[in-house]
Formats: C-alpha cells, sequence, structure tokens
C-alpha cells in the first residue's frame, strides 16, 4: 500500500495524505481526516520510515547495543533509553554483542546501512577501533559503562557509572563489618567496567592495609562465562571458594547475577548467608530486593545515564560542536540489605 492508494480510497489528493501523516491536520476540515483515517484503517496503510527519511533527511530510528537481555540489567537500561528515544519521536533497535568486536562491528555496519545515524554502544570494550570507520562516515557513537581512552579517536562521548567508586563502596562496607577474608567473583577482566570494579576492590583493601595479591580472587578462564552465564560463574566460584582451607567469609560479585549465583553455590554447601557468608552485588536491578535474603548491592542511577546518554547522542546527531567528544561519570550508591552482617565467630 502506499500514499497513492489511501488518497484515491479516501478521494483527496496525495498531499492531503501527506498532510494528514506529517501532523499537519489544520490544512483539512474533519469530514476530510475521517475519511483518511478511515482509508488507513481498511488499506492496513504504514508510512515507509525509510522513505520518510529519505525525504526529510531527519531518522527515526536510534541503534542499542548491550552484551545481552539476558541480564536484566541491560534490558532495564533499554527500557529507560527507549523512554526518552520515544519521547523524542524516535524508535530504538535492540542487538545483543555478547561483547564479541566483530559481531558488534557488523550490527553497527547493518544499522548505518538502514539509515540509522545514531548509535549507544554498551559493550564497555576498551578499544574502539572496530567502529572508527563508522565514526569516520558520520555515525553519532557514544558509548556506555565506559570511561575516556587516550586510543579514543576524537569526537567520541562516553557516559558511565564510577564502577572504581562502586566496588570501593562495597568492599569497604564489608570491611566495615569486621571482614578481612573478602574474595572477588568476576567473569574474564576483558571490559573496562569489570576491570574498574576489580581496581575499586583493591583499592579498599590496600586502605585497610589488607594486600591484594593475597585476597581469595576467582576470575572464570578466558573464553568462558559470557554474559549470559554469570550466575553459573558465581555458583561455580562459590563452590571452589568456599571448600578452600582458607575460605572467604564475604563475596564481593562483580554485578547482581554474578551475586545469585554465588548464593546458589554457598547454599549447595549448606552455607547461611549472610550468618556464615556475605555477599554483595553491583547494578540494584530489580531482583535484587526480591532475593532471599534481599541483596546489598551497589545502584546504578539508571534512569539519569539513559537520559545522559540519550541527550549526548542526540547532540551528536545534530551535529551540535558542543558535544564533540563530551563525557560524563556519574556516582553509584550503596545499597545496603540483608545479605551482608559481621563474620563468624
Amino acid at each position: 500500500m502506499t500514499i497513492h492508494d489511501v488518497a484515491e480510497a479516501a478521494n483527496v489528493s496525495p498531499s492531503t495524505v501527506s498532510n494528514f501523516l506529517n501532523g499537519r491536520p489544520e490544512r483539512m476540515n474533519p469530514k476530510t481526516r475521517r475519511r483518511i483515517e478511515n482509508a488507513i484503517s481498511k488499506l492496513g496503510y504504514r508510512p515507509s520510515k525509510v522513505a520518510r527519511q529519505l525525504r526529510t533527511g531527519h531518522p527515526t530510528t536510534i541503534g542499542l547495543v548491550v552484551p545481552s537481555v539476558a541480564n536484566p540489567f541491560w534490558g532495564t537500561f533499554a527500557r529507560h533509553l527507549e523512554r526518552n528515544a520515544l519521547a523524542d519521536g524516535f524508535h530504538l533497535l535492540l542487538c545483543n554483542s555478547q561483547r564479541d568486536p566483530g559481531r558488534e562491528r557488523e550490527y553497527v555496519e547493518q544499522m548505518w546501512a538502514d539509515g540509522i545515524r545514531g548509535v549507544v554502544l554498551c559493550s564497555s570494550l576498551p578499544d574502539v577501533e572496530h567502529v572508527v570507520p563508522l565514526l569516520d562516515k558520520g555515525l553519532a557513537i557514544v558509548t556506555f559503562d565506559r570511561t575516556p581512552q587516550a586510543s579514543d579517536p576524537p569526537g567520541l562521548a562516553n557516559i558511565s557509572v564510577d564502577n572504581v567508586v562502586g566496588a570501593e563502596l562495597a568492599t569497604t562496607h564489608l570491611l566495615g563489618l569486621g571482614h578481612t577474608r573478602i574474595a572477588f567473583v568476576s567473569g574474564t577482566l576483558d571490559s573496562m567496567n569489570r576491570r574498574a570494579r576489580y581496581r575499586g576492590f583493591c583499592l579498599a583493601l590496600e586502605r585497610a592495609g589488607l594486600d591484594p595479591a593475597q585476597a581469595p580472587t576467582w576470575e572464570a578462564p578466558e573464553g568462558t562465562y559470557g554474559d549470559r552465564d554469570i550466575a553459573e560463574l558465581g555458583k561455580q566460584a562459590a563452590i571452589e571458594l568456599l571448600q578452600r582451607e582458607h575460605p572467604p567469609t564475604a563475596i564481593v560479585a562483580v554485578n547482581d547475577l554474578c551475586a545469585f549465583g554465588v548464593f546458589a553455590g554457598a547454599r549447595s554447601l549448606g552455607r547461611d548467608i549472610p550468618g556464615q557468608l556475605s555477599v554483595t552485588g553491583f547494578d540494584d536491578i530489580v531482583l535484587a530486593d526480591l532475593a532471599t535474603p534481599p541483596l546489598t548491592t551497589v545502584r546504578q542511577p539508571l534512569s539519569d545515564l539513559s537520559e545522559a546518554a540519550f541527550a549526548q547522542l542526540r547532540a551528536a546527531m545534530s551535529g551540535d560542536p558542543s558535544a564533540h567528544g563530551r563525557s560524563l561519570t556519574m556516582r553509584p550508591e550503596l545499597v545496603v540489605r540483608a545479605s551482608t552482617s559481621a563474620p563468624p565467630d
């Protein structure tokens, strides 16, 4: 169906249908509007977004590339970003990259070919060389959960929470409860957010006079336990750590899903949380307050972060020179719940 079919069915000119579709109903009387509405409904007509963009030069969709919506954190971020986009007349196209640069590049290239001119990347990869050719063509890119790097191309904007501070808050909380044998559990430290959280963990231990090198840390083997499997990673890590000769009394998990896996691993060994093991997470996903026990975690201000990411992306898409390379880091907050307590005697 085309605009000409609608015009013929409504007995009006194509330009009148165009005025209706582009929000200019004041140029027609109510009876004409009703005829057009009825024709559109009867014919099942939907305007072509590609044709509209070719005609107006205004893109109607932005892209979002996340590691995996298997983690509810990314689903929530996508919902917030979509809300911001819809309020400004845009739709959102969502892709899962599994932090694979090759897959991310393919998605971004296809988005560019489909007329998308703004993308938010959330893989937190240290190097963005794989998308530089698209930046050079004019694609606006904002990275999320990533801080600026010396190797970044000019103009790249980064929006992130302070992951170092977040992990420091969680670790300092455990130290304040009296824990000294604290473990850090993570997938492979190949993303910037995970590295930053581990750095915050180490800084808190050092301030307390403890050697981070002696902390019972557990990192997944290279190439295993991607974002989809982070809960299973936490479970296996807890089982292995808690069977050591000197097991930890507390675990700082790299995110909330990993912490839930730690819960499962500890319970499979008959360990009580928090009586025998305290656990902290990171993100404060919707399930954190519903877990048993409710999870002590680091909350990211997702609504503010998504709003900032969209505002930066729109400014870059519009060619605003003030948006060139502008980055923002927000402070997280610790939410103390029932998964942490003083260590056992």
